[in-house]
């Protein structure tokens, strides 16, 4: 099982498209690498500097590192600062976080493809992660709890791996 924490704007939406793919084993939000311990939603709003992002759990034998990429920038912006469909801030930044140092030559040879297919720089942080802290239980599947939700991610994403 590998490990990466994906930040792209809202992670309601966020964690409902990963969970569609086969190879993902387990999803979570959560507040990551801010400067404070413990944030609550709250706190993450008010620029805590922790980003909202979904831990994914996936079997890179099912799922390659690279696949699970290609599936994070089809529903991100990755020259965007700070924001992602209508939310914007701190706290909706896009970033690849990882625990596992062998994940980075992966992660930095797929976001050079991305630039040159671009013709641009991205802005995406590719960063170690300092901490992660889960959401509220509120915010875990909120998308499934509460079906008609916002999210900047179109409803149309979250069955494209069975087309």
């Amino acid at each position: 099982m590998k490990t990466l924490y994906l930040a792209g704007g809202c992670f309601w939406g966020t964690q409902k498209y990963f969970g569609q793919f086969s190879g993902v084993l387990a999803t979570e939000v959560g507040y990551a690498n801010g400067s404070t311990e413990n944030p609550t939603y709250k706190d993450v709003c008010a620029s805590s500097g922790h980003a909202e992002t979904v831990r994914v759990d996936y079997d890179e034998n099912v799922l390659p590192t690279a696949k699970l990429l290609d599936y994070y920038f089809m529903v991100i912006d990755p020259t965007s600062v700070n924001k992602q469909g209508g939310d914007e801030g701190i706290q909706y930044r896009t970033g690849i976080y990882y625990e596992d140092e062998s994940l980075l030559p992966i992660i930095q040879k797929y976001c050079r493809g991305v630039e040159e297919d671009l013709g641009q720089p991205i802005v995406v942080e590719v960063l170690p992660l300092k901490n992660f802290y889960s959401a509220e239980e509120y915010h875990q599947k909120y998308l499934d709890k509460n079906p008609g939700g916002y999210c900047h991610i179109g409803a149309h994403m979250f069955n494209i791996e069975n087309k």
